[in-house]
């Protein structure tokens, strides 16, 4: 029994070693999502704009769209809004946005101070429909197709490169432009 204490520490180190071998090569910023080729789940929120404007999942449909997760409180999303900005007036692409866990005040207020580029803008204050889109925080950005079917999944900041690297080519498929 005494002996089988002395292998301890060596078992031990060989499971850690496995574990975090497993981990070699992964994008810790990655995140998979189950729903991808999955409709949008079901919601009915109000509209930022309007809330007595109830939007469904009908407002994902018809066109291939960008839902942007965001919210005045992050920081993160600060830093992309130029770039949806750009995306929006100059390469005319359609966002939808997610206003998440965040107050309609300081939503208006981010958005007076840096523009719109949404659409739309969902309103989710308890982030239901975050939840049920697996949203961990904001930005986060999917490409929704025509037929309101998640394609992709971005967590982080919408950039260039972001855009062309991972976003555009996602989009042109789902157009039929590949």
């Amino acid at each position: 029994m005494k002996r089988l204490f002395l292998f301890l520490p060596l078992i031990v180190a060989i499971a850690v070693g496995v574990f975090l071998f497993a981990g070699i090569g992964k994008d810790p910023t990655r995140l998979e999502s189950v729903l991808i080729g999955k409709p949008v789940p079901e919601f009915s929120l109000e509209s930022l704009n309007d809330p007595e404007r109830r939007l469904d999942t009908s407002l994902l449909k018809g066109e291939v769209s960008l839902l942007n997760v965001w919210a005045e409180w992050c920081p993160s999303c600060w830093d992309e809004h130029k770039y949806l900005m750009r995306l929006s007036k100059d390469k005319g692409v359609r966002i939808v946005g997610l206003n998440y866990k965040d107050e309609r005040e300081a939503a208006f207020r981010f958005l007076n101070q840096l523009g719109n580029p949404y659409e739309t803008i969902i309103f989710d204050p308890k982030g239901k429909l975050g939840f049920d889109l697996g949203v961990y925080g904001a930005p986060e950005t999917f490409v929704i197709d025509a037929d309101g079917v998640v394609q992709y999944r971005h967590v982080g900041v919408v950039n260039q490169k972001v855009w062309e690297q991972e976003l555009l080519p996602v989009i042109n498929k789902a157009k039929g432009n590949s």
